[in-house]
């Protein structure tokens, strides 16, 4: 029997279980091209950036119990102001529970509470390659729009990264 998965809003006693999930992409992957892990401490500036409402969430998939097990942001995609209806979504599962439906999930419950708020387009930065990444953004949405290529050194090579947008509008 598959165990329940509740999604909510993230609260601060989740910090260390979604830095841990963070952490494990940053040492396996080109996921993401932060190259040091974090202590929790570290992270809560990135915490602190996200709220229940507004247009920059944090969303848990937690456990039964209570376990956070993934979550999907939507943060500032950049510092100037004409671009604060743009936000930059990601989603990250623990290694465990990857190709289990929660990203899918977290990324419908990110979309629809987004739907609510003042955000015209959300952007999202792949790693190439990275095929059930892309699946998944397309499956919302997403669509192509370029790609960086070299532009992330991280084990010992150049990656390229793939954008796609989607409106919200």
């Amino acid at each position: 029997m598959t165990e329940p998965i509740r999604l909510r809003s993230a609260v601060p006693d989740d910090l260390p279980a979604l830095t841990a999930i963070y952490n494990h992409y940053i040492v396996h992957t080109t996921i993401t091209f932060d190259l040091q892990p974090y202590d929790p401490a570290a992270r809560r500036g990135w915490f602190d950036d996200h709220a229940a409402t507004g247009r920059h969430r944090l969303m848990v998939a937690a456990d039964g119990e209570g376990v956070p097990v993934g979550y999907a942001t939507s943060s500032r995609w950049r510092p100037k102001a004409a671009y604060d209806a743009t936000v930059e979504s990601s989603v990250y599962c623990h290694p465990d529970a990857v190709g289990r439906g929660i990203g899918t999930r977290l990324y419908a419950a990110l979309f629809e509470a987004l739907a609510g708020e003042d955000v015209h387009r959300v952007v999202a930065g792949i790693a190439q390659p990275n095929a059930a990444s892309v699946a998944l953004h397309k499956r919302f949405g997403f669509r192509s729009v370029g790609t960086f290529e070299s532009v992330g050194l991280k084990f010992g090579r150049y990656w390229d990264v793939a954008w796609f947008e989607r409106s919200m509008r």
